[in-house]
């Protein structure tokens, strides 16, 4: 490839990241380790490469030696495996001491962990991005034979969301004005219904915005990398599993709803196409921790990645949009220790469990008598059944006490509480 078009993608590139404005997403990374950084388009994982060159620039580094290269740069439609010599040999030229790569969405060129084997074996540094299921971290592990390091990257928690908007809570929300408070409160409700996707925060129309990106993991991360031809069943399967948000789903339940509406497409369809949106990082699944093996592996939970892409599909249901904000919220902070419960044999029915932690929590819009049972008598009979004490807590979207049922304590705590403090409660 041409030398010239190479350093004018760098040269562009290092002249956006010195102005860019960045929200500082805490992602901590081990000072001679490399890094690929996977997770859902649009997520914010090319700021924290601008943040971390930035950083090294800080640090003592030239900014001759950052080698930033997005792949979804025009100019670089045409590049291919042998280009990434011509990569090095422009690298090993501009740079003043030590070239650093950043190598951004790079799984758009065939090879690509060929190249990043031997940049590291080289003694390189390297960052790596990239959103499709090419980057899944399980395969990079494979592909880069433990060469690097992997961490998946999310839209904003709340703390960051608020951090974007210039929103600083340096004191205990008891102590805010009522003008803080309310401004907190409206953020709140925008986080709630909108998500957090970086990006959102330059539009007036985020329905528009949220639309257009979900297009994009859909048709292009999905349909078109798996060559799905009946994009419209695709679509229509997602929607259903938004709708049933709060159930857990068997792939014969989902193929009854199906051909019921007039999709008739076969489990093994219905399979892989819920696989690859776990590949796209569109939704994640909580298994049964009551159930069977078997049991957690068919009839699993499944939640959106983020609010504002299941805004898309529902429409004044509340009650799935806070479940499934909690459950972001859990994954971002736990990963693997995070299941629900449902169990037909004792009757107890609760939402979220994390065994090692002992904590158990029901998601409630609004706790009232008629919930009580649901919410607060499946928690305690968890807890009876348990070995070991638990925490107990109810998250709502505004309400805050303290129950005592049968000798067991229950927190009652709204959300605003819970997205500020969630890693407090393990």
């Amino acid at each position: 490839m041409d030398h010239a078009i190479i350093k004018a993608v760098i040269a562009d590139m290092r002249a956006y990241i010195k102005n860019a404005s960045i929200v500082d997403r805490h992602v901590v990374f081990e000072a001679q380790a490399n890094y690929v950084i996977t997770g859902i388009r649009q997520c914010g994982k090319s700021f924290v490469l601008y943040k971390k060159a930035r950083d090294l620039v800080d640090e003592g580094a030239d900014w001759n030696d950052i080698i930033y290269i997005n792949f979804e740069d025009d100019r670089l439609a045409e590049f291919v495996r042998e280009d990434f010599s011509d990569l090095v040999e422009v690298a090993e030229e501009i740079s003043s001491n030590h070239p650093i790569y950043f190598l951004d969405e790079v799984q758009i060129v065939d090879d690509w962990a060929s190249f990043a084997r031997r940049l590291k074996d080289q003694g390189q540094r390297v960052y790596i991005t990239g959103s499709n299921s090419k980057m899944l971290s399980r395969e990079i592990e494979v592909k880069l034979g433990g060469r690097y390091l992997s961490k998946e990257m999310t839209p904003y928690s709340f703390a960051e969301f608020l951090s974007s908007k210039s929103f600083s809570l340096s004191k205990d929300i008891a102590l805010l004005s009522s003008e803080e408070k309310g401004k907190l409160n409206g953020l709140l409700k925008e986080f709630f219904t909108w998500g957090g996707f970086p990006a959102l925060n330059d539009y007036s129309d985020k329905r528009g915005y949220l639309e257009s990106t979900y297009q994009k993991i859909y048709i292009g991360d999905i349909a078109t990398r798996n060559e799905i031809r009946n994009i419209r069943s695709l679509r229509v399967l997602y929607k259903k599993m938004a709708e049933v948000l709060k159930d857990e789903v068997s792939y014969t339940k989902l193929f009854n709803v199906m051909k019921g509406i007039g999709f008739p497409v076969s489990k093994d369809t219905i399979i892989d196409y819920i696989s690859y949106a776990e590949e796209a990082y569109l939704i994640f699944e909580l298994g049964n921790y009551y159930g069977s093996f078997e049991d957690k592996e068919t009839t699993p939970k499944y939640y959106f990645s983020d609010n504002g892409l299941l805004s898309l599909f529902l429409n004044g249901k509340e009650g799935q949009m806070l479940e499934n904000l909690i459950a972001v919220t859990l994954h971002r902070a736990v990963k693997e220790d995070l299941y629900f419960i449902k169990s037909s044999k004792t009757g107890i029915d609760v939402d979220f469990y994390l065994p090692e932690t002992g904590l158990a929590i029901q998601a409630c819009y609004s706790l009232s008598d008629l919930d009580f049972d649901r919410e607060v008598d499946n928690l305690v009979k968890l807890s009876e059944a348990m070995p070991s004490p638990l925490r107990l807590v109810v998250v709502t979207y505004e309400q805050k006490k303290t129950l005592n049922y049968r000798g067991k304590t229950i927190e009652v705590i709204p959300l605003l509480e819970f997205l500020l403090n969630c890693n407090s409660l393990f």
